[in-house]
């Protein structure tokens, strides 16, 4: 599980790149005991792993990193 920090997110040059298979995955959204909201996405794999439907990777976003994130991908795939 990974809490993300839109503060230590830097972009980098891939040379070597590979476009994985698609899995399941669901979201959900808490919050802490201070009231502040997380958004968490979980992925589940491939059909075939050795314990079916057990979450692979977590990644959670606090609402400054959602935001920071929506904006990213805005622009990244050039959406107005």
């Amino acid at each position: 599980m990974a809490l993300l920090c839109h503060k230590q997110m830097t972009k980098i040059d891939k040379t070597r790149i590979s476009i994985h298979q698609t899995v399941r995955g669901t979201y959900s959204i808490f919050r802490d005991s201070y009231g502040r909201k997380y958004f968490q996405i979980d992925t589940y794999g491939s059909e075939d792993r050795e314990i079916p439907n057990k979450i692979s990777q977590s990644l959670q976003f606090d609402e400054e990193t959602a935001l920071f994130l929506i904006q990213l991908i805005k622009k990244e795939f050039e959406i107005k």
